[in-house]
């Protein structure tokens, strides 16, 4: 059966610190006749161009697409330092991609341009219609502070296609993170993929955070840098830290990984990640922020059981998986490091083919989110139950 499923897609992991080395790691492990995408997860420790010149070396005339992360997952579980990747077979998957350079002025009509570019590509290819057979995957450099207007942009002219995505990280070091398309890695910029395919799927978003009864109301704030300069009239950092009987000076990502806040829209909750301290007291988020609108402080609940069960609903949908390609917030990775989950977490990845990274922040249709587990599960040729 595992010989079946490699007729339609591979996944590759190389944990050599030689540019040259990976190319030849993942070109051994994808590279067959029917090859047409890689899609490639990578840590930015590399030297980069050298990376990039030698993937177009060793896999000449193949799609390219990837991004930097903060955290990498590979078919062995969570990995550090290495590249993950994955090799479409173009009989299986029609897939295109653009890349967007002027993220500060991207508009409806360049997303509308986009996109029809994208499926005019794919359409090309197939007989299935776009609509209903296809889903796309956008990564954006994590620190440009600009996922909100591209998605927003790129969410209407989807239409009815469904999207994920993650931004891209930078080993949690916060000074530059990049994308990877048309032979080089990038940075300001975003790559959008659309992937066409006859094989059932899901774009699906979890999260496994409970509110509590606290408030914090935004009464200052600057959402084009997602800065928060008060909560409830008082300097945000102290603010966020007497909520939690903390001195400011012990505020740290494992702190904003245990402790974060979010926005409740209708019935959901979704997570606003506190990125850092600034000198002024204020914080600066990983999603923008605004003026006005109420934060509820939330906790974690039990991780594990809400990504089994997430897992179990998509196999009642799907059948077993052929793959899952996962979008984790690099601040769930720290949770679970800090709980002692990581073996427990990295073989249920494993168990459910899951490649992906851990992300500088999440998208779903058309959302930035924070701290949750985004993505899409693929059915098994012959096993889709629904889409």
């Amino acid at each position: 059966m595992e010989e079946d499923l490699n007729d339609v897609v591979r996944m590759a992991l190389s944990e050599s610190g030689d540019p040259e080395s990976v190319a030849q790691d993942l070109a051994r492990q994808l590279m067959h006749p029917h090859l047409g995408c890689v899609l490639f997860f990578c840590s930015a420790e590399y030297d980069l161009p050298a990376l990039a010149n030698a993937l177009e070396q060793y896999f000449g005339g193949v799609r390219l697409v990837g991004c930097t992360t903060a955290g990498e997952i590979t078919p062995q579980g969570y990995g550090r330092g290495c590249v993950s990747a994955i090799g479409f077979d173009h009989r299986s998957f029609s897939i295109a991609a653009a890349r967007i350079d002027a993220l500060d002025s991207f508009s409806l009509l360049d997303a509308q341009q986009v996109v029809a570019q994208l499926a005019e590509e794919c359409r090309g290819s197939s007989r299935e219609p776009i609509s209903g057979h296809s889903f796309a995957l956008t990564l954006l450099d994590g620190l440009s502070s600009r996922e909100e207007l591209v998605l927003s942009a790129l969410n209407a002219a989807f239409g009815r296609i469904p999207h994920f995505g993650g931004s891209a990280g930078d080993d949690n070091h916060l000074t530059r993170t990049h994308v990877y398309h048309d032979g080089r890695f990038h940075t300001g910029a975003a790559v959008v993929v659309l992937v066409h395919t006859a094989l059932d799927f899901e774009v699906f978003t979890t999260h496994h955070m409970q509110p509590l009864d606290e408030k914090l109301v935004v009464t200052a704030a600057d959402p084009a840098s997602r800065t928060v300069f008060e909560l409830n009239a008082e300097p945000a950092a102290l603010e966020y830290a007497r909520l939690l009987g903390l001195d400011p000076q012990q505020l740290d990502l494992k702190t904003f990984a245990l402790h974060p806040l979010a926005v409740r829209l209708g019935e959901q909750h979704y997570v606003r990640s506190i990125q850092r301290v600034n000198e002024d007291l204020s914080l600066t988020f990983y999603c923008a922020v605004e003026n006005g609108i109420v934060l509820t402080a939330m906790q974690p609940g039990p991780l594990l059981p809400n990504l089994q069960a997430l897992f179990d609903g998509l196999e009642q949908r799907l059948g077993p998986l052929l793959l899952t390609i996962g979008c984790d917030c690099f601040l769930r990775r720290m949770e679970v490091e800090a709980r002692g989950l990581v073996a427990d977490t990295a073989g249920l990845l494993v168990r459910q083919r899951v490649i992906g990274f851990n992300t500088y922040g999440e998208q779903f249709n058309g959302m930035h989110i924070n701290q949750t587990f985004t993505g899409v599960a693929i059915g098994r040729p012959g096993r889709g139950l629904c889409r």
